[in-house]
């Protein structure tokens, strides 16, 4: 009941943030541009409550759920009487701009949700900070086979140059599933050319290796294998089976490949050495069968601050990177070069809301930011009924000098309805087959 009541809450805020700011920014802009509105409501449905000032009806309506502006003659449908104040007796591009703000005023939200946070600092691991040295590569991943190895730097990613790990991680967040990654490498004192193919589920280390980071144990579950060999929280692997351990892929890879044969570790327990022996045991670790000794390892952390302009600047980074690839799914989409399923509805958006409430408030607004970074982008295509549709019905109306048909707006806004109404659906049965799916 908890979990149901905190779905709700959240999806309710997410979408009720990101949609009064998307119709904040119609209100404010057609006030400038001296439109009447008629309506600026909170939520949809019945008016509850509410206060006038001068010509705008502010209310709260019975569905919390966004939010709506209504602008004096916007509709072509409804009766004019022609007045300067009307939206449709404004020029088109006062009409462009105001149609344009909406959807810019969600990508404001999520630059200004991103800055704040980077300005706000982060926990991250100490390596992203760090030159991109490989210290190692697990055999069989597509950073095996690309020809990458321990000791490998990372020189430059898709072109890009990179000079930490965290240059790595941002360019790899926005690696296209099934793509070809061209990799610049120093590898035994040479420049050389690597690519990385990528499949569905590859991780970051996957494709790059693991950097550098000490194995520091950080809990040990009672009865498990380490518990008994004598591992303790605080203690610090730096050998396995006489091996340096440079990473705690390193120990889980290890581990994995023993197959149940005895492990010797060196431990360093404050300022002195001591030697274990652990006896890996098989079962289930995070949904997987396989050999684990029962520890989970703390690699060091930090609080990273930034400037104020430099969180803007990374803000403004993140977001454009994220536009590009959301951009590039559309395109796949169109192309039928990905999946529908790839879409997220109302029920997958409330579910991962969801999901980001749980996690704390930095997950929370980062979801924020990104779904208002969404509508802003999903808005300005050339859908009927969306804000998109709308700039190209004014560019096209504003080359042949006169306005286009009531039939063809009407019957154009029709065609818009009917298929957002059947992409709703479909998109809500992909959400509800995934979570019956993943429950299994």
């Amino acid at each position: 009941m908890t979990n149901a009541l905190i779905g709700i809450g959240s999806i309710v805020i997410v979408l009720g943030v990101v949609i009064l700011v998307h119709e904040w920014g119609h209100f404010i802009v057609a006030r400038l541009c001296g439109v009447r509105v008629d309506v600026f409501s909170f939520g949809m449905g019945p008016r509850i409550w509410g206060v006038r000032r001068g010509a705008t009806d502010y209310r709260i309506s019975a569905l919390p759920v966004g939010g709506y502006v209504k602008m004096a003659g916007e509709n072509p449908v409804e009766t004019r009487t022609g007045a300067p104040d009307e939206f449709l007796s404004k020029k088109r591009w006062q009409r462009a701009l105001i149609i344009l703000a909406g959807p810019s005023m969600n990508v404001v939200l999520a630059i200004v949700v991103a800055s704040a946070m980077l300005l706000a600092g982060r926990g991250e691991p100490k390596f992203l900070q760090k030159l991109p040295l490989i210290s190692f590569v697990q055999p069989r991943t597509e950073a095996a086979v690309a020809g990458l190895r321990s000791g490998d730097t990372l020189v430059s990613v898709e072109g890009k140059a990179v000079r930490t790990w965290d240059d790595v991680q941002w360019q790899w967040i926005f690696v296209a599933p099934g793509s070809k990654i061209p990799l610049e490498v120093e590898q035994d004192g040479r420049r050389i050319r690597l690519a990385v193919q990528t499949d569905p589920g590859d991780s970051e280390a996957d494709l790059f290796g693991y950097p550098a980071q000490p194995v520091v144990i950080d809990t040990v579950d009672p009865g498990q294998p380490a518990a008994k060999a004598g591992l303790q929280p605080g203690d610090r692997i730096v050998a396995i089976d006489g091996n340096p351990v440079v990473s705690p892929a390193l120990l889980s890879w290890t581990t994995e490949e023993s197959k149940g044969k005895p492990v010797d570790l060196t431990v360093m327990r404050g300022d002195r050495q001591v030697p274990l022996t652990v006896h890996p045991t098989y079962g289930k670790l995070q949904g997987q069968e396989r050999w684990y000794i029962g520890v989970l390892t703390a690699p060091p952390a930090t609080i990273r601050t930034n400037r104020v302009g430099s969180a803007i600047r990374r803000g403004v980074r993140y977001n454009v990177l994220l536009t590009a690839e959301i951009v590039h799914l559309v395109i796949q989409l169109v192309e039928h070069k990905a999946p529908v399923k790839e879409l997220m509805g109302p029920v997958g958006i409330a579910q991962a809301s969801s999901q980001a409430a749980h996690e704390g408030l930095l997950a929370f607004l980062n979801f924020l930011a990104f779904i208002s970074l969404d509508l802003g982008i999903v808005q300005l295509l050339p859908i009927p009924i969306l804000d998109g549709w709308h700039l190209v019905t004014l560019g096209v109306e504003g080359t042949l000098r006169r306005d286009l048909s009531l039939a063809v707006k009407e019957r154009a806004l029709q065609v818009g309805v009917v298929f957002l109404l059947l992409l709703i659906l479909l998109v809500t049965y992909n959400d509800i087959l995934r979570i019956v799916l993943g429950s299994h």
